[in-house]
């Protein structure tokens, strides 16, 4: 659970969420309001069991991590209907675009990941109704796991933001890129900062905010230290966080693919779009294809230093990506209607 999806909770119609983990970016004050219970696997799927809840809506089921939560969970709801309860309709989101079951592993991690594999297919098969975040999402799903063999629906909405309504007051800085997320190599922190010297040798008026938090915290404070035109934001709050990037031009978010890992689309990304920032950002996220078609830079990854700096350095210089590229409803928000219609 991460403060954002709390912040989007606000937008929907009433529901109680189920969660495990907190993440890094979670803030305690945005759960006001809400039914909010944190709970390990086995307690979520016996107040499942309880409750009478119609729809529930599970991690998406290629999230091999939580995929035994959601049998779990979806588990329950069918033993409440084989005991005379309503049937449950069970939907999800899926985002992600690389087949876990692809990535070669070692004899036991192969055998952890075949085990969560049938619960995957369990999972799969009982859900009613999908929506992909991405084209990337729903190419991923079809290889990945075979066609449900029952009534299934699904949609492909573009994880898109709608135009953020808040304001700066200092207004626009035409030269300031935002780093946005974890301090980590993964999301591409140490790969900005040795690109950024190159961009500040062509655009000397350039600035560089790191906001975020994580294991390269003390890089992102050294840099901020050794170089004027860097400056550091330890986990602000979610106003700040507005601020910032309503304020900036470009968003840099250079990740890096791991043997585990693949940007799905980057919630950085939304929050610098719905801000009206230019993205950098490698071609791993799902939302490659909508970036390159409306005028951002992507990079491979693993590209030079130099390829990464000249596309922050043209991310700077472009015109400004007009805010009617946005949908006018959250792509989030517009999946979740269709998902609980008729709920």
């Amino acid at each position: 659970m991460r403060s954002a999806h709390l912040e989007r909770a606000h937008e929907l119609p009433p529901a109680a969420i189920l969660f495990r983990i907190k993440r890094y970016d979670f803030h305690e004050e945005l759960t006001r309001g809400l039914v909010v219970v944190q709970a390990h696997p086995v307690r979520a799927a016996w107040l499942l069991a309880r409750s009478p809840v119609t729809t529930l809506e599970i991690g998406e089921p290629l999230m091999l991590s939580s995929v035994w939560a959601s049998a779990l969970a979806i588990g329950a709801l069918r033993l409440r209907t084989l005991l005379g309860g309503r049937r449950s309709t069970i939907v999800s989101y899926a985002l992600e675009n690389a087949d876990p079951f692809e990535r070669p592993l070692r004899a036991r991690p192969r055998l952890r990941r075949g085990i969560n594999g049938v619960a995957a297919r369990f999972v799969w098969q009982q859900t009613d109704r999908v929506v992909f975040g991405t084209d990337a999402a729903r190419v991923t799903y079809r290889k990945a796991l075979p066609e449900p063999a029952r009534d299934f629906v699904s949609a492909v909405i573009p994880a898109l933001p709608a135009p953020c309504p808040c304001t700066a007051p200092e207004g626009l800085d035409a030269h300031r890129v935002v780093f946005l997320g974890a301090f980590v190599p993964r999301k591409g922190l140490p790969n900005i900062l040795a690109a950024w010297p190159l961009v500040t040798a062509v655009l000397p008026q350039a600035r560089l905010t790191l906001i975020g938090k994580g294991a390269l915290e003390n890089q992102a404070r050294q840099a901020a230290a050794l170089d004027p035109t860097i400056d550091l934001v330890v986990d602000p709050p979610r106003s700040e966080i507005h601020r910032q990037l309503r304020r900036a031009r470009v968003l840099a978010l250079p990740s890096q693919p791991t043997p585990t890992w693949r940007e799905q689309v980057g919630l950085p990304i939304v929050e610098g779009l719905a801000h009206g920032c230019a993205i950098v950002t490698t071609t791993e996220t799902g939302l490659a294809t909508w970036l390159e078609e409306h005028g951002h830079d992507l990079v491979l990854p693993g590209c030079t230093e130099q390829q990464l700096a000249d596309a922050v350095v043209h991310a700077l210089q472009a015109p400004r990506p007009p805010a009617d590229d946005l949908p006018p409803i959250d792509g989030r928000l517009a999946a979740d209607a269709w998902l609980f219609a008729g709920a």
